[in-house]
């Protein structure tokens, strides 16, 4: 009876350790959101969604201004990045999941790794050169290709290891009734997969979605709506995260609080993809 007392004891004593040990992790987090609300709620209008940032000028004659060309080159930006990597980072982490002893695959996982570990401002770097050098001109073409070498390696990595918690038994019987290696992967394997394919796309493209180093030194941002559509692919287009730093560090108190409210939009805008990411996961347990 005595024992049985001490675990219940030490069971409610490890029960308020982890409660307190989570409300500990989340509490910069809430500080953080709760701060980046009260500094920059006031400046969420219609404005700020509908006219574009201009120069300083503008607001200092207390005239509208916005970052709609802001929203909308992100969305751009990150699409195109999302077009580049799932692909090119699903097709490696196939080929490292699925055929293991292939000899392309030393190599290939040796770059995935450098990639990984490469700090986001030289992945801008290594866009400029490839991209902006030849084009002569930033744009959001190479802000795409900066982000997309953010995302590529956490999309190859979450692919290889979705496909191999597939049970081979799976593969053996596409392979039993005739059908070719790569239309197993194809037709039985990545769907049975999907939720975790799924989850890892969406997990790289929050994680660039909020990066502002790659984008410093390629699409380099506009305070201006393009006059047409293809400017914001092949001329300088703006993006929050790169918006938000150049913000922050204006001398204007008007585009302080505006900076703010960019983060509250970022914030939401990632936050949003983080709980798709989790939805997608729990529907795979039940």
């Amino acid at each position: 009876m005595r024992t049985m007392l001490q675990r219940n004891i030490r069971d409610r004593i490890m029960e308020v350790l982890l409660v307190v040990s989570t409300i500990l992790v989340l509490l910069p987090l809430v500080i953080i959101i709760v701060h980046v609300i009260v500094n920059g709620i006031g400046a969420l209008n219609w404005d700020f969604f509908t006219q574009e940032l201009g120069s300083p000028s503008r607001a200092m004659q207390g005239r509208p201004t916005g970052l709609v060309h802001t929203i909308l080159g992100t969305m751009v930006v990150d699409f195109m990045a999302l077009m580049i990597a799932v692909p090119i980072g699903m097709g490696a982490g196939i080929m490292l999941s699925e055929y293991p002893d292939h000899k392309l695959n030393p190599p290939l996982r040796i770059l995935n790794d450098t990639l990984n570990g490469m700090p986001a401002i030289l992945k801008g770097l290594l866009a400029f050169v490839l991209i902006v050098k030849p084009m002569g001109t930033f744009s959001g073409l190479a802000g795409g290709v900066a982000l997309s070498f953010v995302m590529l390696p956490i999309v190859a990595r979450t692919t290889e290891s979705s496909l191999m918690s597939i049970p081979w038994s799976i593969r053996e019987a596409g392979l039993a009734i005739g059908l070719p290696r790569w239309r197993v992967v194809l037709s039985t394997v990545m769907p049975a997969a999907k939720t975790g394919l799924v989850t890892g796309i969406l997990i790289a493209f929050a994680r660039a979605a909020g990066e502002a180093a790659p984008l410093l030194f390629t699409s380099f941002g506009n305070n201006y709506l393009p006059n047409h559509w293809l400017g914001m692919i092949l001329g300088p287009a703006d993006t929050l995260p790169q918006r938000l730093y150049s913000l922050a560090i204006s001398p204007y108190s008007h585009w302080h609080t505006m900076g703010w409210a960019a983060a509250i939009v970022l914030l939401a805008f990632v936050m949003f993809t983080f709980i798709t990411a989790r939805l997608a996961t729990r529907q795979k347990s039940g």
